[in-house]
């Protein structure tokens, strides 16, 4: 269960002088007060997909009889007579010389498979009826969504990804954010932009999120800690190790586990990565799902030279080939890379271990590396991707935010839980490889020397 956190009461000039906050930005932007009217609605759970389905919302703090109400979907417009009402839970926080109502639902008791119509409020001031659809019990094909960081220019140019995703594939059963939602941890305009860009799709397709370093901020006891805005804004299972409360979790969904790692909380602290690579294995070793699915920011591999994460591979990457991770999704390098860890030349036909993909949303863009691990890349593109999942055979595909398909792998399981991977990229457009303009200004002739060695390295690899 979620708990109540006390009341935050924080200065304007305090605000100003903790790292992430950025008071001043708050106010050059849309200020996202909130009112009696239910916003930010996000879907999420803490207990079984199949029975049971969890709602987060904020209000002003006027509203302390925050309920949802819950009706198995019906197509007449007599849904309000037919509803259950539950009580949630309420917490108040103070941020930006403003107090928030954060509120909580769990619908519990479903039936499995079954779509449902709910809405959220006070008695009087509700949102629109909504729907969702229950998870079945057991291995039903499903297909999600994944997008790597928004971060930057959230409301006007990250939007058009999740508006983009939701349009491909309006049926996903839920969303994955690979961290870095937004730039400023604690900034409440860059978590209103976005709410605003998922706008209602949060309400009808669930969140699993994991924060990047981005959601992280110095505290006045001179510890990094997770953004004020993220337990309260978002519900997720709570199986986590005790330090990493909705930052770390695992969930079945379907036949698949899916699993969220906080790799800015063990990159931070050592003891942390120990404790988490504990609770790992555990997860894994007792996992009774055909696929597994891993997810965090800080990439195993990366998409470019110069940003890496040794100690965070040395630890995770051997559980991974272990107990048998299928796929690894990242974030952080703003960039594309899909690949494997396996010698060149050697045929990736059989992967030895999971697939890693480090993919982009929003608009910050890197240069990218052209590593010898990645199999397709992509420089200075927004993309969000579709996984879809069938018995034994896991289907991927990413997308630019202008719908065209631009990398395609799959995953065929065979009994002994081998993988066989079919790429499908070669049939597609070219890779789209052109550095972003701002690098292409500010990079030093051997700079630009190096890049262009390592395209014309990469592209003999492809070639052959």
């Amino acid at each position: 269960m979620k708990f109540r956190l006390p009341v935050i009461l924080l200065s304007a000039s305090f605000l100003l002088c903790i790292p992430g906050s950025h008071l001043s930005h708050a106010q050059e932007h849309k200020p996202y007060l909130p009112s009696a009217y239910p916003d930010r609605l996000t879907l999420g759970w803490q207990e079984s997909p199949a029975t049971s389905q969890s709602v987060n919302w904020r209000t002003d703090s006027t509203v302390t009889n925050a309920v949802g109400a819950i009706a198995e979907a019906d197509p007449s417009p007599e849904v309000a007579t037919k509803a259950t009402t539950v009580a949630a839970t309420t917490q108040q926080i103070r941020l930006d010389g403003t107090t928030k109502s954060y509120h909580t639902v769990h619908f519990k008791g479903l039936k499995p498979a079954t779509k449902y119509n709910y809405r959220v409020g006070n008695g009087t001031e509700w949102t629109e009826w909504f729907q969702f659809t229950t998870a079945s019990t057991g291995p039903v094909p499903f297909s999600f969504i994944y997008f790597g960081d928004a971060q930057n220019d959230i409301r006007s140019l990250w939007s058009r990804a999740i508006r983009g995703a939701y349009s491909t594939m309006p049926k996903a059963a839920l969303m994955i954010h690979a961290g870095d939602l937004i730039t400023t941890s604690n900034a409440d305009w860059q978590w209103g932009e976005w709410f605003e860009a998922g706008g209602w799709i949060n309400g009808m397709v669930p969140t699993l999120a994991t924060p990047g370093n981005h959601e992280y901020f110095k505290d006045d006891d001179d510890q990094r800690k997770v953004s004020r805005h993220w337990r309260p804004s978002f519900v997720l299972p709570e199986n986590g190790p005790e330090k990493l409360r909705e930052t770390a979790y695992y969930l079945d969904y379907q036949g698949t586990r899916f699993v969220m790692l906080d790799s800015q909380a063990a990159l931070l602290d050592s003891t942390v990565l120990d404790q988490q690579a504990d609770w790992l294995v555990k997860v894994l070793s007792s996992n009774p799902n055909r696929w597994t699915i891993v997810t965090h920011h800080h990439p195993i591999y990366s998409t470019k030279s110069g940003r890496d994460n040794p100690e965070w591979r040395a630890k995770m990457e051997p559980i991974y080939k272990k107990y048998g991770v299928d796929l690894v999704l990242q974030g952080h390098d703003h960039t594309y890379g899909r690949g494997l860890n396996m010698p060149l030349g050697k045929s990736r036909k059989y992967p030895d271990g999971p697939v890693y993909v480090v993919s982009v949303s929003g608009p910050k863009m890197y240069d990218i590396g052209l590593q010898d691990w990645m199999d397709r890349a992509a420089s200075n593109t927004q993309l969000y991707q579709i996984v879809s999942i069938d018995g034994g055979k896991l289907s991927y595909q990413s997308f630019t935010v202008t719908g065209d398909v631009y990398d395609s792998f799959e995953l065929t399981k065979n009994a002994k839980g081998q993988n066989q991977l079919t790429d499908r990229s070669p049939a597609l457009k070219a890779e789209r490889l052109d550095l972003p303009a701002e690098y292409l200004k500010r990079f030093k002739p051997e700079q630009l020397e190096e890049y262009n060695r390592k395209y014309k390295e990469y592209k003999a690899r492809k070639s052959q």
